[in-house]
């Protein structure tokens, strides 16, 4: 069986070829999870040693930190695998049992919508570790001004109105569901 892209014309086979100039983009962000990883484990680290000492509002920063970087590494594996599949080439996955659910139907949009509910999420952890530290404001251990909680607050209705958009302008690209001989969707 001969290659496709053999009966290309040279231009259209470079151009196409191009698309693996995006694999050592996804192999730094394969280095920038392992980053997170040590990062990680150096937070659970100090969480350990420090669990009898630290007090509860402390202990729940803390973890809310775990879990943001958690949710950032999860935000890497979206863009990597999904990314990798969608924009340069398929990894054959199909029927192996540790395949995402739901990279079997991805493609930019999807991964589009999947990013931006991961950023929403990313920002509600900041946001959320923001309120637990407001009853800190106006003192010297504050870590935020009210305007910049105001600010974040205001960033993270723009994230939810950024996502609401993508997924109206998804749904308006979709074709449109025909109505079936009862006249029911």
């Amino acid at each position: 069986m001969s290659n496709p892209t053999e009966n290309l014309a040279p231009l259209p086979k470079l151009i196409f070829a191009s698309r693996w100039l995006q694999l050592p983009l996804y192999l730094g962000l394969i280095v920038a999870q392992g980053v997170y990883v040590v990062l990680f484990l150096k937070e659970l680290w100090h969480l350990t040693i420090n669990a009898a000492v630290i007090g509860e509002q402390q202990m729940m920063l803390m973890v809310l930190g775990l879990i943001d970087v958690v949710m950032i590494s999860n935000l890497l594996v979206m863009v990597i695998v999904g990314g990798y599949e969608t924009f340069v080439s398929r990894l054959r996955l199909q029927g192996h049992p540790d395949q995402p659910e739901w990279l079997s139907h991805v493609n930019a949009s999807v991964l589009k919508i999947k990013l931006a509910m991961a950023i929403i999420g990313i920002s509600s952890i900041h946001l959320l570790r923001t309120f637990i530290e407001a009853g800190n404001l106006g003192s010297d251990k504050a870590n935020f001004t009210e305007a910049g909680v105001m600010w974040q607050t205001i960033i993270h209705g723009a994230f939810i109105l950024s996502a609401v958009g993508i997924a109206y302008v998804d749904r308006l690209s979709q074709p449109p569901i025909l109505a079936t001989a009862n006249g029911k969707h």
